[in-house]
Formats: structure tokens, sequence, C-alpha cells
């Protein structure tokens, strides 16, 4: 990916209505960034799912500032939350930046809002350009635990909304994508962390759904999770106490039935895992790791790859690699309901309820 050029004209006019509205820039330290973002002359970017701003602001409406970079006819969705409500989705399809109107009705003397990316990396950007207020106060920062939850489809919640495009019926393939309502996401909002998703579909390990790559390992540390980046994420912006990493779905898929594919081969497997988990303990020294299984996988293939996490175990533990144990959880088989066999909303729901008790003591062992 090529360095983006972000030159923008603003779309919104204001009108009387709108006067006393005073417009803010996206890099303004009212506004409050979490996830993977990237900031360029005053424009915030949201680069993976989940990826959020959040500001409050007085009065009955604000303005956001939202700007789509993509590939031609590509675009993104943003989830939006008004004093901890979800609200519902917004479409971002615009090169040039619109301002999009969050108006409240129930009267309190400030709001908080959050605005959430629902794709994810490869769909491109949602920029933030500014936020138009009233007035914004400045939300008091608390110090909280971080997860960052690395993985695939499942884990940024794809084909999981289905409530406004019915599955197969929209124009892209990303038209039910919402990461809001994702496992992990769920999981960081009830533990009240701070969190980042670092998921992209259809990816794996060593191989992909339907290709040899890029994979998982070969896009992760750049900046917009993209094999054809050349900018490098910069680690020490975000410092985890615990990854949780949930991967292997692709690679012992059985592809898309038209591309030549080997059968799954359990060493190779392994030894990229490790491999991997060495780059991410090389940026994270003193972080916790979790491997967990899939619930898409049932039978032999998920007894093989529970095999492979266990064997992954012993080799970091045989090599020190970190100086916790690593953890393992085993998610249940399901089958699931959402678009193009991904789990639906409420399966996502499912999934948080399952994970969530072995998330809360590990997070409770940090203490």
């Amino acid at each position: 990916m090529k360095a983006f050029s972000w030159l923008f004209f603003y779309a919104f006019v204001y009108t009387n209505a709108f006067s006393q509205i005073t417009k803010t820039a996206a890099d303004n330290s009212a506004i409050i960034y979490h996830g993977r973002t990237m900031t360029n002359k005053g424009v915030v970017a949201l680069v993976s799912s989940a990826s959020y701003a959040e500001f409050q602001f007085a009065g009955d409406s604000c303005v956001v500032g939202l700007g789509n970079v993509s590939s031609p006819g590509d675009y993104n969705y943003v989830g939006i939350e008004l004093d901890n409500q979800y609200k519902g989705r917004i479409k971002v399809a615009n090169a040039n930046v619109y301002g999009y109107v969050v108006r409240v009705m129930q009267k309190r003397p400030w709001h908080l809002v959050r605005i959430y990316k629902a794709t994810e990396a490869q769909n491109g950007l949602v920029t933030v350009n500014y936020v138009g207020a009233f007035k914004l106060k400045p939300i008091a920062e608390t110090v909280k635990r971080k997860i960052e939850f690395i993985g695939n489809s499942i884990t940024c919640g794809f084909g999981d909304d289905d409530k406004e495009i019915p599955c197969n019926n929209g124009s892209k393939w990303y038209d039910q994508h919402n990461a809001y309502w994702s496992y992990a996401s769920r999981i960081a909002r009830s533990l009240h962390v701070d969190y980042m998703l670092s998921a992209i579909s259809g990816a794996g390990i060593y191989r992909n759904w339907n290709s040899d790559g890029p994979t998982v390992p070969q896009q992760y540390e750049s900046a917009y999770l993209r094999f054809d980046s050349t900018e490098r994420w910069n680690f020490e912006n975000y410092v985890p106490d615990v990854v949780v990493i949930a991967l292997g779905t692709n690679d012992l898929s059985g592809g898309d039935g038209k591309t030549s594919r080997n059968p799954f081969d359990s060493t190779i497997f392994v030894d990229t895992y490790v491999q991997f988990l060495k780059i991410i303990c090389g940026h994270y020294v003193n972080t916790q790791i979790v491997l967990v299984t899939s619930p898409m996988l049932n039978g032999e293939k998920a007894k093989k790859l529970l095999s492979c996490l266990q064997a992954i175990r012993m080799s970091l533990t045989r090599q020190s690699i970190s100086p916790h144990a690593l953890k393992i959880f085993e998610f249940k088989p399901m089958h699931p309901t959402g678009c193009d066999g991904h789990p639906s909303i409420l399966e996502h729901e499912e999934m948080a309820n399952e994970l969530l008790p072995f998330m809360k003591k590990v997070m409770k062992e940090l203490n």
C-alpha cells in the first residue's frame, strides 16, 4: 500500500441551526482514540476493526466529519454509540469528508459519543477529520488493562450483522461486517479494558483459506495490516497486558474448492506459529499470551488444532521465549448461522460468554 493522500474537502454545510457549533480538529486532545490508528496533519485514520474515537460534547447534537480512503468502489462502515448505547451502523463511502450529525433525545449536561470502525483494515481507512459541537470536554482517562486480539474474520466480526442487509444481498462481501458485535469487542467491554483488534479475514498462520498468503504473520507488523504497505506499526504506541490469538481456522480449511490445496501440514503450522510468537514477544517483552481454538472446527480438525497449540506451548516453554506460561483456551464447536458460514451477532455473544470467565481469571492473575 502506498502512502495515502489525505487531501479532503469538507462536504458538510453549516446552516443557521448549527451556527453555534465550533469545529475542532480530529487530533485535538479532547478526542481520544483506541485501537490501531494513524495521524497525518490533524486527520486521524481508524485502521483496524473496532478502532474508535470517543469524545464528550454539550448540546443537543454534534457533527463528526468522516471520510473514506479505499480502493475505487470500496467503502467502510462505522458503528455509533451514544451515551453507552449502540445506535446503529453508518456507511462511509465518500472520499470527500461528509459531516454526520448525531442528535440526542435525552437532556443532560454532557453526552458521550464513540465512533467505531465496523469493517477491517483491508477495506481501507475511515478518517476522522473534525468534530463539530457547541462545546467539547476532555475525557478523564483512567489507567486500564489492555488486550490485543489477533485473528481472522471471526475475531473482527465478518458476516455477523444482517439486520439491514441480508446475507448475499449486499454489493460487497463486507456488507454484513460489524466488529462492534464481535466476541472480542464484547469481552473487552465486559472487562472494562482497552483493546485492539489485529484481525484479517481469510488469513492464517502459514496459509490462507484459499491461497498461500499473505498470511497474518506477513502483515501483522504493517501499520495498515496490509502486505503492500511499507510503513511499519510503532509497537510502542500500544503495549497490551494480554495478547489473545485465534488463528488456525483458515490453515485447516478445505479452501474454496477451486484453488489447489495441499493437506494441512502440522509441522509447518507449529514452526511458523512459534516464529510468529517470537516476533510478538520481541515487541511485548512482558505480555501474557493466550491461544484459543476455533469454534468453527470440529472432529479431527478440532483435535488437530488443539494438538498443534499444545506443541507450540511446549516449544515456547522449552525455548523460554516468554516470561509467562502460555495459556490455551478450547472453544466448543458451533454451527454458525451468520453470513458465509460465520457466527451471527447472537453466536458472537455465546462465544464471548464462553470465553469471558477464562479471561477474567487471566486478568486477575496479572494483579
